[in-house]
């Protein structure tokens, strides 16, 4: 009976475990002060009544206080570990289990449930998986290679070992990606020394540290490794870094000086295991503090047998710093009281553990239970290492800071440096921000690109990044570079994410500096080259025309056709290079139609003979049921002329000229190589057999007035005329080349879908239709040159012609009853409004109105970006004057 009684006596001074009793039908019959201290409710308000009420009311929908009874008398027992209600009905997580009880005859009579309140362990698991979660995306960042192997045993020898899990630095360190390969499929000749290192850490477990050479590597590697996981997994965490160079640095030393020995201290990381769950001490103790009875716990926890604890004092145990606190404890138990405390306890080998105490007195003994909280000690310890870790990791590198993301509380918590990035409050970066707080300064035309990762990263696995802009209050404006990782759940949720942002502004700023240097390089060969050019044309012209006046004053008219050929000569190559110019600029107004290319090419072929020379031979091979290209043909004649007298200038010797045309279709990836959607294109290419080009001068042919040839024979405008030209068309240019075996230009112009349109046919002016009875035009721009002799064409053709010398003037004639068939007009114009502008402005009083823009610089703004209306044509600036009258009589007329 003495026994019995101390045995109830600890089991009713145990408040940190509830021991619940039940007859067969689940009728409370025991409640013990545990029970009340977990649950709240007193003995007398739970005797006789149900059990159930202490699960979750969704545990008693779905039956499990029965199922729990059911499993208990089929297995003998019945674990429960889940959530429970105290009388508040607040819920906390328990963990224990539900007995039947036997009666001497064996029949039974009841069950006892014994449970204790796990709520904070499990708190402190969750924020220990938060740790690990951070840990990873360190890990993924650090230098230092880290690798989980598992080690392959034949008996007890290891044989093999296979890395299961390896971060971006173990690859790069290694110089190879191993995971998921056993490494001799890698490193058949391995040295043994790797193999039983590991296989000693996954055998024993004791950690391993060292440096070693791997020959197949051809590095020297700092490693540590220790045991993971369950030891039947031979599983190992290997952490290395390559220190090839300070190996080869030390070598260098001691051949140097081979009297001096330099000992390589190893840092090693101490990573400790987590310690399994342990049963709980029980404790009789006098007041006195000397033990009078233990449970066997002391014996499995402590190492000390019963014999070597009853009798002694508690603070043989305890270490020295505890004394006085374990002293107070038993001295106010003895008073009444009920201490709680944590000491430390020597174990018999010499080490510490933490025990976490509830005691209760009763009659002259103090009855007391106590928990090994070591474990959790570690945790917290190890949680505050991760912390100071990553701030150290993360202050060392400035512009970067970590984030996470929580789903539940749509909340993200930061540090100091993304705070400063972000430009939000850094006193509230660890209790957390609602999200659109914390995105609040985004730009706001970065807002729908950051939503849509956002969003994908959530329903997605991988990684995410975007790279998007902040707005800070003083007005400036940063980019961050945001990369994060989403966590899930076991069934495939996503709990959170966490990730770094990191500072690009300077980058960004670095690169539009060097894009606005190039852009002013550029600028400056256009304008050397460019006013190099138009001198030369303007001595032609302006001498032409001063012989021309000289001549007539002397009466000598039989001269003047020649000077006006050389005039008219010069002013053509001048409208030409405006041309090239507008190309480069892929600003000239294209007329793009549908053009069967093989018969430009056959109408051209003879003026190509005759440009190259003899010496040149021509070959022409048009492919069969060829596409038709939609392109200006008027551009393409052009293009292909250049093309074929670049060839015959990189031929002075004699050679051959090749013009092919081809079908293709550019799947994704030749789309990707050549700058161009993907889809269907005509090829035309220009291959010759000459001296070819080095890729440094490939590299800069499209480049305004770049040149190879000699001063005075080349303006360099050619191929970039051309490469502006393809681009404003919708293709693209490509230039292959070997110096000594010669050069290919491939042209790719986008298919029209549909049938080529017949050829034009020149006009004379003597040929034009006169206009009909009482047809007006309103001719508007501010050059009076061109409004004279745009005039005097229309009035030799019978046409009444209005002048006015700007918008303003234009709009007023517009608005007026006066009867108009035509309006010509310049695009850039004085007034208030462009010639596009006005001629809108007149429409909405004429709707039917005709408009024809001339214009020596085509805006795509003012022409609604290549889109005329219906009834709009575009003639570009010098035009002749028989294609001006031709293009009139054609606006009138048409319906």
């Amino acid at each position: 009976m003495p026994e019995r009684s101390h045995l109830q006596h600890v089991i009713e001074s145990a408040i940190d475990f509830a021991i619940v009793v039940t007859d067969l039908d689940g009728i409370v019959t025991d409640w013990n002060a545990g029970a009340e201290n977990i649950f709240g409710w007193r003995s007398g308000e739970i005797l006789g009544t149900s059990a159930d009420r202490i699960f979750t009311a969704r545990d008693r929908a779905a039956g499990r206080p029965r199922e729990e009874m059911h499993v208990a008398l089929a297995e003998g027992r019945a674990a429960d570990e889940r959530w429970h209600v105290r009388k508040d009905g607040s819920e906390f997580w328990a963990s224990g289990e539900l007995m039947p009880l036997r009666r001497e005859d064996g029949t039974r009579h009841g069950y006892v449930k014994i449970l204790r309140d796990r709520t904070g362990p499990r708190e402190a698991g969750e924020r220990l998986r938060k740790t690990e979660d951070l840990f990873r995306t360190l890990l993924d960042t650090v230098e230092t290679a880290f690798a989980i192997v598992e080690v392959k045993f034949d008996g007890d020898h290891p044989v093999n070992y296979r890395f299961l899990e390896a971060n971006p630095a173990f690859e790069r360190q290694a110089g190879v990606n191993l995971r998921g390969k056993w490494v001799t499929e890698f490193a058949p000749d391995l040295e043994r020394f790797w193999f039983e290192t590991y296989g000693r850490v996954a055998w024993t477990g004791e950690p391993a540290n060292f440096e070693s050479y791997a020959n197949n590597f051809e590095r020297w590697f700092d490693a540590r490794a220790i045991r993971v996981g369950e030891p039947a997994d031979r599983h190992i965490a290997i952490f290395f870094n390559d220190v090839t160079a300070r190996k080869v640095a030390e070598a260098e030393l001691r051949t140097l000086n081979d009297t001096l020995e330099q000992q390589v201290q190893e840092r090693t990381l101490e990573l400790n295991t987590l310690w399994d769950t342990s049963p709980d001490f029980l404790l009789v103790i006098d007041f006195a503090g000397v033990f009078r009875r233990v449970n066997p716990a002391w014996t499995k926890m402590l190492g000390y047998t019963p014999e070597e604890l009853l009798g002694r004092h508690v603070n043989a145990f305890v270490v020295p710093d505890d004394h006085a606190e374990t002293i107070d404890a038993y001295t106010a138990a003895a008073e009444g009281a009920q201490p709680r405390i944590v000491n430390r306890y020597r174990h018999k080998d010499g080490s510490l553990r933490w025990i976490s105490w509830v005691a209760v007195p009763a009659g002259d003994m103090l009855y007391a239970t106590g928990r090994d909280v070591t474990a959790e000690k570690e945790r917290d310890a190890l949680l505050r290492d991760a912390q100071d870790f990553a701030r150290l990791a993360l202050s060392a590198v400035g512009g970067v800071g970590v984030w996470t993301y929580e789903l539940d509380s749509d909340r993200f918590f930061y540090d100091a440096a993304i705070a400063k990035l972000y430009a939000i409050d850094p006193d509230r970066g660890s209790e957390g921000i609602p999200r659109p707080d914390f995105l609040a300064n985004v730009h706001p035309d970065d807002r729908p690109a950051l939503k849509t990762t956002m969003t994908g990263g959530l329903a997605n696995a991988g990684d995410l990044e975007l790279e998007y802009r902040l707005c800070h209050s003083d007005g400036t404006v940063h980019w961050v570079l945001s990369r994060g990782h989403t966590y899930h759940d076991a069934e495939g949720r996503p709990l959170r994410r966490t990730g770094v942002g990191i500072d690009t502004t300077s980058q960004r700023q670095t690169e539009e500096a060097l894009r606005q240097s190039q852009k002013m390089e550029a600028v400056g060969q256009l304008t050397g080259g460019l006013a190099h050019d138009f001198n030369n044309l303007l001595a032609g012209i302006s001498g032409a025309l001063e012989l021309m006046q000289t001549r007539m004053g002397q009466g000598r008219f039989a001269e003047l056709d020649r000077y006006m050929t050389v005039a008219q000569g010069a002013a053509k190559r001048a409208a030409a290079l405006t041309h090239r110019l507008l190309a480069f600029s892929r600003r000239q107004t294209l007329t793009p139609k549908p053009t069967n290319v093989n018969q430009l090419i056959l109408g051209m072929e003879e003026l190509i003979r005759r440009t190259i020379g003899p010496e040149i031979g021509l070959d022409v091979v048009g492919a069969p049921a060829l596409w038709p290209a939609l392109i200006d043909p008027g551009q393409l004649e052009n293009a292909l002329l250049n093309l074929c007298i670049n060839a015959r200038d990189a031929m002075p010797a004699g050679g051959r000229i090749t013009i092919e045309t081809a079908n293709t279709h550019l799947d994704r990836a030749a789309a990707l190589r050549h700058d161009l959607p993907e889809g269907p294109y005509l090829v035309l290419s220009v291959t010759d057999t000459g001296t070819g080009m080095p890729p440094e001068v490939i590299a800069r042919v499209f480049e305004p007035f770049f040149t190879t040839k000699p001063i005075g024979q080349g303006t360099g405008l050619g191929l970039s005329m051309i490469h502006g030209f393809a681009q404003q068309s919708g293709g693209q240019v490509r230039i292959e080349s070997e110096v000594g075996r010669g050069t290919t230009v491939c042209l790719y112009m986008p298919r029209h879908c549909g049938e080529a349109e017949g050829g034009d046919v020149a006009l004379q002016l003597s040929s034009v239709a006169r206009a009909g009875q009482d047809e007006t035009v309103l001719i508007v721009d501010d050059e009076p040159s061109v409004r004279m002799l745009v005039t005097e064409v229309l009035e030799d053709l019978g046409y009444t012609a209005i002048e006015a010398a700007d918008s303003t003037a234009g709009l007023k004639v517009l608005q007026s009853d006066v009867h108009i068939d035509l309006l010509v007009t310049d695009v850039g114009l004085p007034g208030g409004m462009n010639g596009r502008q006005m001629a809108d402005a007149g429409r909405e009083r004429r709707p039917d109105l005709k408009v024809l823009f001339i214009t020596g610089y085509a805006e795509n703004a003012v022409l609604g970006h290549g889109h005329l209306e219906p009834g709009m044509q575009v003639l570009t600036k010098p035009f002749p004057m028989e294609a001006l009258a031709a293009r009139i009589k054609d606006l009138i007329v048409a319906r």
